[in-house]
């Protein structure tokens, strides 16, 4: 028997039994992790109060063996709240919508349990702070948060100079398929050609360049939001449930 203390960001939960759940997290240490938590749908818990999607807090478990990610699911036997995100982002649709569309991801980038995944778990943290003090729109925070999530994961588009030859930018093509703008002469069949102030915006979201991203004409924050879409949807091999429902 062993204890483990992390902390993480709840991801989702799921009905067990008639009083418990169990919590489905990212955290720092340990990447994702599923655990059960006893009681915390009973009405007195406080304990379950921490322990809802969005939340970031520090974790206790308690896990058979001397791995926490084993053959059955550990107990998180204690929750302290570091900062309650969900507060600032459940009373707002977009918001909601968007953070929705964060946790999936960041769920769907870390496949295997167990396995640190350190970066996306910044990211996350990072993203649900900025959604809920309402720093940006939400939909723009959700497109910068997917296209750094693919650039940690190896995916990591380009805006600028052209994916396959390398030629300085900016192209005008872009394939999703290709990894991004593509030059004359690289162009494939299927390229799209969006507006040069669209893959700018693009560019600053990837970058941080909130100034630049914040001060775009929303044709171009649409066209770019389909764009981030169709090259998640490529290299995660299926559509994300909670995008549709994202306000543009």
């Amino acid at each position: 028997m062993s204890l483990f203390r992390d902390d993480g960001i709840v991801l989702r939960t799921q009905k067990l039994g008639e009083a418990d759940r169990i919590i489905t997290m990212l955290t720092r240490g340990h990447g994702r992790v599923r655990a059960v938590a006893r009681g915390v749908r009973r009405t007195k818990s406080k304990f379950g109060a921490r322990l809802e999607p969005f939340s970031h807090v520090d974790v206790q478990f308690f896990a058979r063996g001397s791995e926490l990610v084993g053959r059955g699911l550990p107990l998180c036997t204690q929750s302290e709240t570091i900062a309650p995100y969900g507060g600032g982002i459940v009373t707002d649709y977009a918001r909601y919508t968007a953070g929705t569309a964060m946790l999936e991801t960041a769920e769907r980038f870390t496949d295997h349990e167990g396995e640190p995944a350190v970066q996306q778990y910044l990211l996350l943290v990072g993203a649900l702070r900025t959604l809920a003090r309402g720093e940006h729109a939400p939909h723009l925070v959700l497109d910068a948060f997917l296209l750094r999530s693919l650039a940690v994961n190896g995916y990591a588009p380009s805006f600028g100079d052209c994916a396959k030859c390398g030629m300085p930018g900016p192209n005008r093509f872009f394939s999703v398929a290709s990894g991004g703008s593509l030059c004359v002469d690289c162009r494939v069949p299927g390229c799209v050609v969006p507006s040069p102030q669209t893959l700018v915006l693009l560019g600053a979201l990837l970058t941080g360049d909130w100034e630049t991203a914040d001060a775009s004409e929303a044709r171009h924050v649409r066209e770019g939001s389909g764009l981030v879409s169709a090259y998640l949807h490529w290299h995660l091999e299926r559509g994300l449930r909670s995008l549709r429902y994202v306000e543009k």
